[in-house]
């Protein structure tokens, strides 16, 4: 078989993901405290850009600087710039509303008095505005809480020491992560003294803290509260796995008391904390920054950006003049340029990028008046596709735009995606929106019998009685998401 080389045309169009196109794509799905992060960083990498100070010139006095300085620019310059204007017409038609170059080009700075947000607070008054510092806290941690207590105790020095160690093996929900025995071999401590050292800070508080087990915990905490019920004891010690399942009947034989007893006894067990370590963080802290806000003024609901933490970009003035001066050559005029290029794109990716939240969250608003008016019952339906069409851009867009990113509103914070609901349909032909019916879910085990709780069969007739259409997985399904156990399980006997 012989070889036969021959030359083809071949015409096709590929999508290029250019370094420009991935970031403006990764800003967009960055979180706020991801982005303002970022940016942090690129302002120490890129030394044409530099945070503008409060007493920073103004729009108007940089753009004619800017203008001033282009006349007297060099062409290859030029040539770079328009060569970065027309990724930039690309990735508006990729999946965002292009933004004017020159304007951006020209105006070297994010964030000025321009602002749609800022537009916004002029009209309603800074009054008006979510106080920011509702929205971050810093609790103490449970190590620090127990340290603190540890420093109020007559110690002696070789007992700080265990106690110490004690605390470093207590995790975050409370428990003891090693045995007594364990750091008494890895510290060659004495073991008396470790149980010793043990048992004065299962007497601190969180009560229960320091526990080896759910046993223990629950036990150590009837314990601080003084509560001399055998009963109650004896559950704890011998039948937590009848308790879990509501197995009451068990109980009651093995115990040789009523089921009513039982019941009551459980209650008291149902009041301890099984994770003692929960009021001091025992998960790592989600620190949510809203990148909207929405409130209401007069008959309006205003939609505003809160640009509030991040830094005011601008292009710093001395690096940009040594690009059209003879002095900047070779490597050290190709390094400005593209630093000088990379900050255009970062400050034309961020507007971009909160010039689209504000769009979506605007839209979002307009859809869902009802439920800022009156509340989660009057959510409706909602797909990505529908703000899509609206704001005219891909879904993918939508998605990535809505992915992390919160709104401050009256009613509470919520993530942009919560306003997107599937739709169930309704006898009349109308839809509802999926959240509106876990609410209805809710409301109707909050008032049910406690004695004859409702049954997932009898919540899809409950619901058939208001006009809405649901097959019985699909209500235990939604049970689950709000986590309400089955009807066997919420049964009550007294």
């Amino acid at each position: 078989m012989a070889l036969d080389l021959r030359q083809r045309l071949r015409l096709g169009t590929d999508v290029m993901m250019t370094p420009q196109l991935q970031q403006a794509i990764k800003l967009l799905q960055l979180s706020r405290l991801e982005l303002e992060q970022y940016v942090e960083t690129q302002l120490a990498e890129n030394p044409i850009l530099e945070e503008a100070s409060g007493d920073a010139e103004s729009a108007e006095e940089a753009v004619q600087v800017e203008r001033e300085r282009e006349h007297t620019e060099q062409q290859a310059v030029e040539e770079r710039l328009a060569e970065a204007s027309n990724i930039v017409d690309r990735v508006g038609k990729e999946a965002q509303e292009p933004v004017d170059w020159e304007a951006l080009g020209h105006s070297d700075e994010y964030g000025s008095s321009t602002s749609a947000s800022a537009i916004r607070r002029a009209n309603s008054g800074e009054d008006d505005q979510p106080n920011y510092e509702n929205v971050i806290t810093r609790a103490t941690s449970l190590n620090e809480h127990l340290m603190g207590q540890v420093g109020e105790l007559d110690f002696e020095e070789a007992e700080k020491r265990i106690a110490t160690v004690i605390i470093g093996n207590i995790d975050d929900k409370g428990y003891l992560t090693h045995s007594v025995e364990e750091i008494t071999a890895q510290e060659g401590f004495d073991s008396e003294a470790v149980e010793g050292v043990l048992d004065t800070i299962q007497r601190f508080d969180p009560p229960g803290v320091g526990a080896r087990d759910l046993r223990e915990c629950l036990l150590l905490q009837l314990r601080a509260g003084q509560l001399k019920n055998g009963i109650v004891e004896r559950m704890v010690e011998s039948h937590l796995g009848e308790l879990e399942t509501r197995n009451y009947a068990v109980i009651a034989r093995a115990l040789k008391i009523t089921v009513e007893k039982v019941v009551e006894n459980a209650a008291i067990i149902g009041d301890l904390e099984p994770v003692p370590g929960r009021p001091f963080g025992g998960e790592s802290a989600q620190y949510i920054v809203p990148d909207v806000y929405v409130f209401k003024l007069g008959d309006e609901w205003v939609v505003s950006l809160n640009e509030e933490g991040l830094p005011r970009l601008r292009l710093n003035t001395y690096y940009k003049g040594l690009i059209g001066k003879k002095e900047a050559q070779g490597s050290d005029k190709t390094y400005l340029q593209d630093k000088y290029k990379a900050a255009i794109w970062l400050i034309k990716s961020i507007q971009q990028r909160q010039k689209t939240i504000f769009r979506v969250a605007e839209k979002i608003v307009q859809r869902q008046r009802d439920f800022f008016e009156r509340g989660v019952e009057y959510l409706k339906p909602m797909v990505l596709r529908d703000i899509a069409l609206d704001i005219e851009m891909h879904e993918s867009t939508i998605s990535r735009v809505t992915t992390n990113k919160y709104v401050h509103t009256p009613r509470g914070i919520f993530e942009l995606k919560y306003f997107f609901n599937s739709s169930v349909a309704r006898s009349d032909g109308d839809s509802v929106a999926s959240e509106s019916v876990k609410r209805m879910i809710a409301d109707l085990v909050k008032v049910e019998d406690a004695k004859h709780p409702l049954s997932d069969q009898r919540i899809v007739e409950l619901l058939e009685q208001k006009g809405i259409q649901l097959a019985r997985r699909t209500v235990a399904k939604y049970r689950e998401q709000l986590n309400i156990l089955p009807s066997s399980k919420r049964r009550k006997y007294y």
